[in-house]
């Protein structure tokens, strides 16, 4: 072995050292920058040649160390279980802010409710069949306008809530595609940098996030290659696949009163719809479906419609059958307008005491059978008060439900985050123990190599000169 070898190898361990003392400096720049992956160099010891000869040599001593490469502790199976579990996160959250919202805007039970203004209007039947004046007659009127208006005025704050949430599946849809792109981009450049042996952890941190993005905005699920690109799918087909990425379109009504179902197709092939399960995408189209599909908000929009259609026949039946104070027969309490939602289109026709009908025919003009028989659907099993108290039961235990699956849902999401962090995250503590450590490798490392400097000094400038 020639004594020039020990320069090599002492320089190869100040390589090493620096290489190391870099990438600690790399992990400690970046300890709270969101996505970031630990690194760590890699180093195996450089063989001794081999050489081939007739006689015994002796033994050569290997020529130092090498660093082959810089690892990302990441963990794809990890990364894997965060994006599943973002998805369903993404989809029941979703889901769940949206009958919350839609439950907010009913108000019950409360005061403001729909529930405690028809207990008012059929009390207010009950004071006029007891005390039939002008005053008592008015508080009917009011009473019914009022809850004429909290139907149409639930209904269209229900239908604001869905057309915003339309209006979100369009950014939604947007922001996916402009993520899919940037998937496709760093997918190419990654791949080149591997082809090249050059690193690519912060381009892979890079895509990483996206991913998760994708994840729990659309749903998307993903798998790493050979090649090192990831492949993203979306209902079983590719939505990122190499250095390429396809487009989303939405397509749907625009209105809640309108038929048809708010969908997601390849922009490509518009007329092949995908079926998205997840992620805040799935939820949104969940909560935005008909509600023979379990659409939240369709469901109570229906049931405001249902309560105004049930509310107006069944006062009209009872008060188209009794007379007015003149002699006269009773009409239409309410009447729908056959355009539009029946919640829109309830109107009180009556406007004052004149035109109610009061009493049972032939019962005169004092009797208040009627407002009395009005009154008392209050109490029926089958009236409008029960249904909407009905519906609105059901609808907060499905709440429940959707607000339930959400929390286990972001508990899992938060599980499968912190196991990913725990392996990925940069501990300040283990950074400043390996950079004291390659610190202390650095400086043994020149030690040696002024050693053999100075062994060289020896060799080179003073043998020879004895004796002379």
């Amino acid at each position: 072995m020639s004594t020039f070898a020990g320069l090599q190898t002492a320089a190869s361990g100040l390589a090493a050292a620096r290489a190391g003392m870099t990438v600690t400096g790399q992990n400690i720049s970046n300890e709270n920058a969101p996505g970031y992956t630990r690194q760590r160099i890699e180093q195996s010891p450089v063989p001794a040649p081999g050489l081939t000869s007739l006689w015994a040599v002796s033994p050569h001593v290997g020529g130092g160390v090498t660093v082959t490469s810089i690892s990302r502790l990441g963990d794809d199976v990890l990364d894997a279980r965060v994006r599943d579990a973002l998805s369903a996160s993404g989809f029941w959250a979703a889901r769940a802010t949206a009958a919350g919202q839609a439950e907010a805007v009913m108000a019950e039970p409360t005061a403001n409710g729909l529930a405690a203004g028809l207990n008012r209007f059929w009390a207010g039947w009950s004071d006029l069949a007891n005390t039939p004046d002008p005053a008592a007659a008015q508080v009917v009127l009011t009473d019914a306008q009022v809850v004429a208006g909290q139907i149409a005025g639930g209904y269209q704050a229900v239908a604001g809530q869905w057309s915003d949430l339309r209006g979100q599946v369009d950014r939604q849809v947007s922001d996916a595609n402009a993520a899919a792109d940037h998937v496709a981009t760093l997918n190419g450049q990654i791949r080149s940098a591997l082809l090249a042996g050059r690193n690519a952890n912060e381009l892979i941190d890079q895509r990483n996030a996206l991913a998760q993005q994708l994840s729990a905005g659309v749903g998307a699920t993903g798998i790493v290659e050979a090649d090192g690109t990831m492949t993203l799918r979306l209902d079983g087909n590719a939505l990122v696949s190499g250095d390429a990425s396809r487009h989303l379109v939405a397509s749907g009504p625009r209105d809640i009163a309108d038929d048809g179902r708010v969908g997601v197709a390849w922009g490509d092939r518009p007329d092949a719809s995908i079926a998205v399960s997840g992620g805040t995408l799935g939820g949104m189209l969940s909560a935005l479906a008909p509600a023979a599909d379990g659409g939240i908000l369709s469901r109570v929009a229906g049931a405001y419609n249902d309560v105004a259609t049930a509310l107006a026949a069944a006062v009209n039946d009872i008060h188209r059958t009794g007379t007015t104070a003149s002699g006269a027969a009773g009409g239409d309490f309410f009447s729908i307008d056959a355009a539009g939602p029946a919640a829109l289109g309830l109107h009180v026709v009556p406007t004052g005491l004149d035109q109610l009908a009061l009493a049972a025919p032939g019962a005169g003009p004092l009797d208040t059978t009627i407002a009395d028989r009005i009154g008392g659907l209050a109490l029926s099993a089958s009236g409008p008060g029960r249904m909407w108290t009905g519906f609105v039961t059901g609808f907060a235990v499905s709440v429940a439900g959707d607000q339930q699956r959400s929390d286990v849902a972001g508990s899992g999401a938060v599980a499968a985050v912190t196991a990913q962090q725990s392996n990925a995250s940069v501990d300040g503590d283990q950074e400043t123990i390996d950079l004291l450590t390659f610190q202390t490798a650095y400086q043994a490392a020149a030690r040696v190599l002024t050693a053999v400097d100075e062994a060289l000094d020896v060799l080179i400038n003073r043998t020879g000169l004895v004796g002379r």
